[in-house]
C-alpha cells in the first residue's frame, strides 16, 4: 500500500512536470504546487475522459490513455490557474 502511495505521487509529480514544460511561459510554482497540479489534472483528465468517453472504452484503452488525459487535464489546470493569477 505504502509503494503504491509513493508511486501515485511520483507520477503526480511527472505529470505536472510535464504539464508546465508543454506550456511555454514563467511559473513561480514550487515542487509542492507542481505536485498538485499533476494529481488535479489527473482527476480532471479522468473526469474528462468519462464524460467524452464513458464506460463504452475497454480497460485496457483507458489504462493506455490515462497518462495522456492526465497531462491534458493538468495543461487544462495550468492554463485556468494562470488566468485567474493574472486577472484576465
Amino acid at each position: 500500500m505504502i509503494w503504491f502511495i509513493l508511486i501515485l505521487l511520483g507520477v503526480g509529480l511527472v505529470i505536472g512536470a510535464l504539464a508546465r514544460l508543454v506550456v511555454p511561459g514563467n511559473d513561480t510554482m514550487s515542487l509542492g504546487g507542481t505536485w498538485l497540479l499533476g494529481v488535479v489534472g489527473s482527476l480532471v483528465g479522468g473526469f474528462l475522459g468519462y464524460v467524452i468517453f464513458g464506460n463504452d472504452v475497454e480497460d485496457g484503452a483507458i489504462q493506455a490513455g490515462g497518462l495522456v488525459s492526465s497531462v491534458v487535464g493538468a495543461i487544462v489546470v495550468l492554463l485556468i490557474y494562470r488566468a485567474s493569477k493574472s486577472g484576465k
